[in-house]
């Protein structure tokens, strides 16, 4: 009898995750957001605990690369248009890692690797991505140039996000697959 790693879900799941995942990333970083302003450090804690990244990663791997895609895309203009957060100079940047991540980890979800494997394949995907758009925009719309140093900078500020990543998603991952993967087809 053969398992699938993640569920195949039909069109009213993958909706229905998508809408949730839409709804958390766009939540979380305001609660990050919240917690940061009440402690005194600002936005810092939603940029170093990155809460936009863990439901649109979870929405790849549990719905597939479409619904990864378009909520890692909508989740920061929606966030941008009801918030003003994330700064409109970082939405490029957020548009383009945030929907990578959702799409690797849908084209990742059934593959035969290990849930932390997938994770840091999607990781480092993700962040390859955010590098090239930072390059793009800085090089072709600034004419400033690009520093290593400076994205070398971003993924050290997200490292707390990038550990907690490490902490949740691949548990969350397990109960997915066990609690829905299991029915086959």
């Amino acid at each position: 009898m053969h398992t699938r790693a993640f569920p195949r879900l039909s069109f009213g799941a993958q909706t229905l995750a998508l809408a949730a995942a839409l709804v958390s990333a766009v939540a979380l970083p305001q609660l990050f957001h919240f917690i940061g302003a009440a402690s005194g450090l600002g936005t810092s804690v939603g940029a170093a605990f990155l809460p936009m990244h863990l439901p649109i990663i979870i929405a790849g791997f549990v719905a597939g690369p479409y619904a990864g895609l378009v909520s890692g895309a909508l989740a920061p203009v929606l966030s941008f248009a009801l918030s003003g957060m994330p700064a409109a100079s970082m939405l490029p940047l957020m548009i383009g890692e945030i929907s990578a991540y959702g799409l690797f980890a849908g084209l990742l979800r059934n593959t035969k690797m290990p849930a932390f494997a997938k994770l840091l394949s999607v990781q480092l995907l993700g962040r390859l991505v955010r590098a090239a758009v930072t390059v793009f925009v800085v090089l072709f719309v600034s004419g400033t140039p690009v520093t290593l140093s400076g994205i070398y900078s971003s993924v050290l500020t997200g490292l707390p996000g990038i550990l907690l990543q490490w902490a949740t998603l691949p548990l969350l991952l397990f109960f997915v697959q066990n609690k829905f993967g299991k029915s086959g087809e």
